[in-house]
Parts: structure tokens; C-alpha cells; sequence
């Protein structure tokens, strides 16, 4: 102890000293402990890759150290980030807005434990009583089984005696547990003018001359050069639905099944979202999905819905709407199981005040959006006894109406008062203001941020002269005049989840907002019955799935011209500019960087010595256009490749095309051939976009597009939104921003409150329309504009 000061209190701050991470400049940095820190800048300045990359990363691969050698080799390997010095980290707990688990059966209910709680709820109290809660488990199938046992004891002789057993389970045999069954279109699977060698499987994966393809053509069944469609009665049946029989294919003794029960086994067992584009795209064509008609989409078996507590089965407690489900939940009066109904009611109670009480615990957890599973992850720490640990948000108000971002600050100021140190990555200024420190991160993008500019509290920002602190104090101004209308879009009488025969008219060829609390209708409305028709791009908030060998070359398209052009000047085939194929450097594979396999203890990466992180072979690296080689090009920003594929000898107008979209949507630091995964969420989305504005449509949906941006990348949205209309497009956006609001030519608001609370049209007209109004929506818009 030195000056009544005990030792242990000394360790005061998270210490972060010359962090390198992605973009990080050196960076150097204290973050006080048992305080709430927010982290702000523009997309891409380095925000994430200090909260994420830097200092949840190293908690997370220290922790793992901890665990025996033999744990580890089961674990995720995971790199050391790119930092000289760490000192007082504490226990990270990572709440994110990925996307929640990908199977099939995966439920807000599932997911959050409380479907767990019910099932022992409904064993205990459910009449008729059915078994254990297993019983009420649409994860459990009924098995039962009955022969010879032998048990081998010092004691005993061995001797078989006749045995039998029963676990009773609560899925639906039909269905499995996943609520609906499918119907295959086996046009879309075969081209019966084609034999087996010449193509006729048409599902992905399956071609000639393929492992997949061979599987059928050698199994013996059927003569692989005849047409599909010349196939006896015998031949087809096994071909698409022969049951599981051993054939020896190649020498090597294999499994074969028909084809709709290897499509059922490897693609529709997988959820939807999970699933690769192309993948995703085919079973989109080829598979309809339709509601389970032996359990009516409950998931579970008729056993299981016969028990009842207060005239209510599992099911229908699981399709209520959560506000609902705890008002039944607190009107049982059982002291038998009280600190059941206790513990339930408390998790509950959770769902309401993070502001997801309209949901429902049967609701799939793929449908979520990234705000609303973020929140449901954080229902699992509100309760936790957990103190002295590190949680970290990455934009916890994603998603949330103005009326919202109060009720998600007192529960981040919750978990800061029970002693905890909260680091948040943030934009919106309501969340600012409830911040005890603020690292500003900038002053720009890319290659032209990585440093923090400003490290004080609020006040201090306000006035520091940084990019954000300049447009903290922005209000947003409406607009003298608003466009006319070139038609309308009607819908009328919807109803789709929450909304209640809900009618409203789109105003063509101008931009359109619908707005209101977080689960009022809004992307039920839009989603639901203006997506899917023809002429109409939806841009959700879906993520894209990168990897360190994807990246905005790749998968923008832009790669191809690129390699077309290279190809053609040089004589030589384009396959030798893909890092992917011919081209790719021998040592690493085309990956950049070598791998090392430390058996059960951590992986190491360094960059290929072989071709020094340029992915290419040397000899392709000789080959030129406009005086640069592909490594050259792919390392450039996307403003520096607009102007050199521009003119010139390395002139592309395809390449420039979309070189143009990507600087329109704020992509112009980022290189070419910069990996996806170390693209921010907001860069990815953008990413996205870019993509889309180059689809043929009239109208244009985007889902919350500010999402991910910084007040400033705010305004150069809205530029970006004007020039879209101005090309005749109509543009729908669902959007929660002030700024956006107040930008607009029409807003439906929606409303009045979540859930079964809203679902009705409470609002549509202009916004200085609104701002008389008498709406949530009005109130918040009116204190923000000037």
C-alpha cells in the first residue's frame, strides 16, 4: 500500500500501446475500467479493429491459453492482434449483431434458455402428464427399442436377458421439429434430355465428371450415357428416391441414396440464411416450403400438445407474443414450482425492457434482424451475477426507433453501475451522452485513419475540431419542396405477422420512408408485399459471407474484366490472374500467408516469403497493363483504380462502371484486394449495395442503410439516395434516422407501438407534415431538425 492506495486498486485502466491491426497506426491508448467508453468515428477509421480486433481478440485467445493443451486442440485457433503492449484486460463478453445460430431449429425461445424453462414448467404442471421435459422437446424424436442385454459385473454371470426402452421426445416425426415440410420441383434437379455424363443433375455442385456425379453414373443402377428422361419406372425411382443401400463405387465401398434424400440431408437441414448465394438461390427455385400439416407449424408432436396449464399447451405459450406469454406466466400460482415461474418471469421480464417484447419465443432465430439478435444476447447478461468483466457492443442501437435508444442506455448504464467496464462502438450522439470517456478514431478512412484524435469526455469533443465533434451539434433541415409523385404503388388489406388490414399507397419515382418503433410493421409492410414483385432490388440487412480469399474484386465481379484485360494484352489465359487458379503462388496456395499447424496448440500465420503477401507467381507478376502487374492493381484504393482503369491503355469501362458504385456509396479507401473479413459490418453493407445499384430495377428497398454509418457518411447516404431517384428510380428506405426522415419526399409511419400494439398505417404524408403530428415519430423528428 502506498498512500492508502492498495495495490490491487492501482489497475485502473485497459493499456493499449502500439496496436497495428488492420488499419491501426500505432496506436496508443488508456481505457479507463468500471466506466463507459465510446468509440466513434467514421466507417472504416478503426474503430472496430481496436474494440474487436485488438483488445477482445487478445481476451479471448489469453483465455483459451488458460485451458489444457488437449482443450485447446478443440478450440479455435486464434492470432496474437498486432500489438506491442496489452495490460489490464479483464474477461471480454462479445455481444455482437452477427446473426444468431444457423440451425434449422434454432429459436428466440431456444436460444435464450427460456423454451428450457417451459418444458420443465409443462412436465411438472401440464395435465395430462405426459413425461419428462424431453416431452416437450421439439429437438427430440420418440425412439424406442426393444432386445438381449448383457451386463457384465464380478458379481454376476453373463447372461442376456430380454430388455425394452422408450424415450419419449416431443418433435414432430413429419416435419422434425422445423415446423414445415417441403415439396421438390424435380424439373429443377434434372434435365431429362440429358444423360448423367452429359449433365442432367442441374443441382450446384453436381458436374460431370465430378465426385457427385460419379456417385450416381458408377453406381450400377442405371446407364450413365442414356437420357434421363428414356428412364424406366425402376430406374427413376432410384435415382431420385432410392433409400439408403451400399454399392461399391470406384473400388470404395459408399452409401448411395437418391437425390431428393441427399438434397434433404445436405441442404435443406441447413437453414436458409446459412446458405451459400448460389446454394440459397437454387433451393429458392427448386423447394417450396409450406407449413407442416400434422402439427400446423408448432414443431412439435401431438403428445406434446395435449398437456395443458391453464387451458394453454407449450405451443401456444411459445406463439404468444412475449409481453402476453408473461402476464399468463405471472398468473400461475404454483408454490411447488415458484422459483421456476420466478426465474421465467425475470427472463421475461428482460425481453420487455431491452424492447423486444413483441416478439415471439417460436419466432426463428435466422429471421432476427442484426439489432434484434444483438438485443436477445444481451438478455442472457442482464441477470448475470458476473461483475469486474468487460462487455462489448458493437452499435447496440441498430435497429431502434429514437423512442427506443433510452430504454438500451439505462440497461448499458446497468451493467457499468454493477462494476463492469462497457465499451461500446457507437454513432448515434444518444449514446454519446451517457458516456463517462469518448476515443474519437480518424480522422479519416482506410489508410488515411488508424488513429485516435480524440481521447476526453463529451464536452471535450464538442469542442476538439474532429469530424465527429463537428457534427455532433448537426440538425437536420427539412426540405423546401418535396418531388411529385410519377404514380402510386398500392397495398391494401395486408396482414402479414403484425399488421392488422393495413392500407397504404408508395408514391412512385421519389423517396419514400417508413418509419416507426422497432416490430411495428414496418419491414412486414415492405418485405412482405413490395419485395419479391418484378422490377423491385430489396437490399436487407442480410450479411455477405467473406473470407480471406473474397474481397470486393471478387465480389463485386470486378475481378473478371480485370483479368480479361490482362489476359489479352499479354497473350496469356485469364485463369493465370486469379489467385484462386492457375495463378496462384505454389507456397501459399494464392492465400498470401503461410499457416503453420502447432498441432493442439495455436496456429501461426505469416505472410508468404515465397511471393511477400502478393498471392500471385512470379512469373504472373511479369506481366503488365498500363505498367502495373494484377498484385499492383488489386493493391490499389477503389478512387486511385477508378482513375487508372479510366483512360489509357488499362481504359476498362466495365471495371470503371463499378468502380463508380463503389465510390458512390463511400468505398473509395478500400483496396481492391482487401479481404473481406477485414472489412468493418458498415463497409460489408455498403459493399452490398454497391452491388445491387448495378441490377436492373425501378424500385429500390433498402433496410436501414445508415446502419454502420457516421454522421458524416450520413449526408453523403442521402446524396447518394437523391441521385438514385434522380435517375428515375423509386426508393423505399426503412430507417429510423432523423436525418434520413427529415430528407424525404413521403414518410409512413407505423405504429402505435410494437407487436400486436402496432401494425396500423398511424401516419403518411410529407415530413413538415409530420412534425405536426401526433406521433413517436413526429416527437423525436421534431426536436431534431432546425
Amino acid at each position: 500500500m502506498s498512500d492508502g492506495i492498495h495495490a490491487a486498486d492501482s489497475h485502473d485502466v485497459i493499456r493499449v500501446q502500439g496496436a497495428r491491426q488492420n488499419n491501426l497506426q500505432n496506436v496508443s491508448v488508456q481505457i479507463p475500467k468500471r466506466r463507459l467508453t465510446v468509440f466513434t468515428g467514421v466507417s472504416g477509421s478503426g474503430k472496430s479493429s481496436l474494440v474487436f480486433g485488438t483488445i477482445a481478440a487478445e481476451s479471448q485467445r489469453m483465455i483459451n491459453e488458460t485451458y489444457s493443451a488437449f482443450l485447446q486442440g478443440f478450440m479455435p485457433t486464434l492470432a496474437r492482434p498486432d500489438v506491442d503492449v496489452l495490460e489490464g484486460l479483464t474477461t471480454v463478453i462479445l455481444v455482437d449483431q452477427e446473426r444468431l445460430a444457423a440451425n434449422i431449429r434454432s429459436t428466440v425461445g431456444t436460444f435464450t434458455d427460456v423454451n428450457a424453462m417451459l418444458r420443465i414448467l409443462f412436465s411438472r404442471l401440464g395435465q395430462p402428464h405426459i413425461g419428462s421435459p424431453n416431452a416437450f422437446s421439439f429437438n427430440v424424436a420418440t425412439a424406442s427399442g426393444k432386445g438381449s442385454l448383457t451386463v457384465e459385473k464380478a458379481s454376476a454371470t453373463k447372461k442376456p436377458a430380454r430388455a425394452e426402452f422408450t424415450v419419449l421426445g416431443g418433435m414432430c416425426p413429419r416435419c422434425e421439429g422445423t415446423g414445415h415440410v417441403t415439396d421438390l420441383d424435380l424439373n429443377q434437379l434434372v434435365d431429362k434430355s440429358l444423360s448423367l455424363n452429359e449433365g442432367a443433375i442441374t443441382i450446384p455442385g453436381y458436374k460431370p465428371g465430378g465426385w457427385s456425379v460419379r456417385f450416381y453414373a458408377e453406381s450400377g443402377f442405371f446407364d450413365p450415357d442414356k437420357p434421363v428422361g428414356q428412364y424406366t419406372e425402376t430406374e427413376w425411382h432410384d435415382l431420385l428416391h432410392r433409400e439408403p443401400v451400399k454399392v461399391k463405387i470406384g473400388g470404395v465401398n459408399m452409401t448411395y441414396q437418391g437425390l431428393v434424400p441427399q438434397i434433404q440431408k445436405s441442404f435443406l437441414s441447413k437453414d436458409r440464411e446459412a446458405m451459400q448465394s448460389h446454394i440459397r438461390e437454387f433451393v429458392d427455385r427448386a423447394v417450396t416450403y409450406i407449413s407442416c400439416p400434422d402439427c400446423a407449424g408448432t414443431r412439435l408432436n401431438a403428445s406434446a400438445r395435449s398437456a395443458k396449464i391453464a387451458g394453454i399447451n407449450i405451443a401456444e405459450a411459445c406463439a404468444m407474443q412475449i409481453t402476453d406469454l408473461a402476464e399468463w406466466v405471472d398468473g400461475l400460482k404454483e408454490p411447488s414450482v415458484q422459483p421456476l415461474l420466478d426465474s421465467l418471469s425475470k427472463t421475461l421480464g428482460h425481453f420487455t425492457e431491452i424492447g423486444l417484447g413483441y416478439l415471439s419465443l417460436d419466432r426463428a432465430s435466422s429471421t432476427l434482424s442484426g439489432g434484434e439478435a444483438q438485443r436477445v444476447k444481451m438478455i442472457r447478461h442482464l441477470g448475470s451475477a458476473l461483475t469486474d468483466v468487460t462487455y462489448v457492443f458493437d452499435e447496440p442501437t441498430a435497429g431502434l426507433h429514437p423512442h427506443d435508444i433510452q430504454r438500451m442506455n439505462k440497461l448499458l448504464l446497468r451493467l457499468r453501475d454493477k462494476g463492469n467496464t462497457v465499451l461500446v462502438v457507437e454513432h448515434k450522439p444518444e449514446v454519446m451522452a451517457i458516456a463517462d470517456h469518448v476515443i474519437d478514431m480518424g480522422p479519416r478512412a482506410g489508410s488515411a485513419g488508424g488513429q485516435v484524435v480524440y481521447d476526453g469526455d463529451l464536452e471535450g469533443l464538442k469542442s476538439s475540431g474532429t469530424l465527429t465533434g463537428q457534427h455532433l451539434s448537426y440538425r437536420a433541415q427539412l426540405k423546401d419542396s418535396v418531388r411529385t409523385p410519377a404514380g402510386q404503388l398500392q397495398i391494401r388489406g395486408a396482414g402479414t405477422h403484425n399488421l392488422k388490414n393495413a392500407d397504404a399507397d408508395i408514391p412512385l419515382g421519389v423517396l419514400s420512408v417508413i418509419t416507426g418503433v422497432a416490430g411495428s410493421g414496418k419491414s412486414s409492410l415492405i418485405h412482405g408485399h413490395v419485395a419479391g414483385q418484378d422490377g423491385v432490388v430489396a437490399v436487407d440487412q442480410s450479411a455477405i459471407k467473406g473470407s480471406r480469399r473474397s474481397n470486393p474484386a471478387t465480389y463485386t465481379g470486378l475481378l473478371e474484366p480485370i483479368r480479361k484485360a490482362f489476359a489479352k494484352a499479354n497473350g496469356v489465359k485469364p485463369a493465370l490472374f486469379s489467385a484462386n487458379s492457375e495463378g496462384a503462388c505454389p507456397a501459399c496456395g494464392g492465400a498470401g500467408v503461410i499457416e503453420t499447424d502447432l498441432g493442439v496448440m495455436a496456429s501461426a500465420s505469416a505472410p508468404c516469403e515465397e511471393c511477400e503477401g502478393r498471392r500471385f507467381r512470379p512469373e504472373v507478376l511479369e506481366y503488365t497493363l498500363g505498367g502495373k502487374n494484377i498484385a499492383e492493381v488489386l493493391d490499389l484504393p477503389v478512387t486511385e483504380a477508378g482513375e487508372f482503369l479510366a483512360a489509357g491503355e488499362a481504359k476498362l469501362p466495365a471495371a470503371h462502371k463499378i468502380l463508380l458504385r463503389l465510390a458512390d456509396v463511400g468505398l473509395g479507401y478500400v483496396r481492391l484486394g482487401q479481404p473481406l473479413n477485414t472489412l468493418s459490418g458498415g463497409e460489408r453493407q455498403r459493399l452490398k449495395l454497391a452491388v445491387h445499384m448495378g441490377n436492373d430495377g425501378g424500385i429500390y428497398i433498402l433496410d436501414e442503410p445508415t446502419t454502420g454509418l457516421h454522421l458524416a457518411d450520413v449526408e453523403n447516404l442521402l446524396g447518394l439516395l437523391d441521385r438514385l431517384v434522380d435517375s428515375g428510380k423509386t426508393v423505399i428506405v426503412i430507417e429510423h434516422h432523423q436525418a434520413v426522415m427529415a430528407h424525404a419526399d413521403w414518410i409512413i409511419d407505423l405504429g402505435p407501438g410494437a407487436g400486436h400494439d402496432g401494425g396500423e398505417v398511424v401516419f403518411t404524408g410529407t415530413p413538415a407534415q409530420l412534425v405536426e403530428a401526433d406521433t413517436l415519430t413526429a416527437q423525436h423528428l421534431s426536436r431534431y431538425i432546425r
